[in-house]
């Protein structure tokens, strides 16, 4: 696939996504999200369609695609959104543990850490382990405070654990 057509498609995505309401239909927004992504590979297709369900609150049937994605090798960055968003539908289906497994290799990580952070920590929150959770996202906030993130960092490591 050229790069003209990658363009057209991720703009045709985009498009698709910005116009979703909470409440569309999910079979008649499959049809369109299909007709978008005909042609792109197996494990992209998979992935946006586990997205979809994931949007319209339909957790449980995105856990399957999101798995079978990374199965097909997602390729960065949309494999770890894809595990991002698969633990999110996890802890939404009360699997909290098995989600914090799944963010935690991802929360040091350069690109995807802040956000695997803010997810892991609702995860800890879910596990009941509170101050865990605060140093999680504090730890991830404190870099992007300009003025006060040394501060932040520091009062983390005071923080007392559960």
């Amino acid at each position: 696939m050229n790069d003209r057509i990658d363009l057209d498609i991720e703009r045709r995505l985009t498009a698709f996504w910005d116009a979703l309401g909470d409440d569309d239909d999910l079979a008649e927004s499959d049809s369109r999200l299909l007709a978008i992504v005909d042609g792109l590979p197996v494990a992209r297709i998979l992935f946006e369609r586990a997205s979809l369900r994931d949007a319209l609150g339909f957790e449980a049937d995105a856990v399957p695609l999101y798995e079978a994605a990374l199965a097909a090798g997602l390729p960065s960055p949309d494999g770890e959104r894809a595990v991002i968003q698969l633990a999110s539908s996890l802890r939404n289906l009360g699997r909290a543990e098995e989600a914090f497994a799944l963010l935690e290799p991802f929360v040091e990580d350069d690109e995807v850490g802040a956000q695997a952070s803010a997810f892991a920590a609702l995860c800890l929150i879910d596990l009941g382990r509170n101050a865990e959770a605060a140093r999680l996202a504090l730890s991830a906030l404190a870099p992007r405070l300009p003025e006060y993130g040394r501060a932040v960092a520091s009062y983390v490591d005071e923080l007392e654990l559960d």
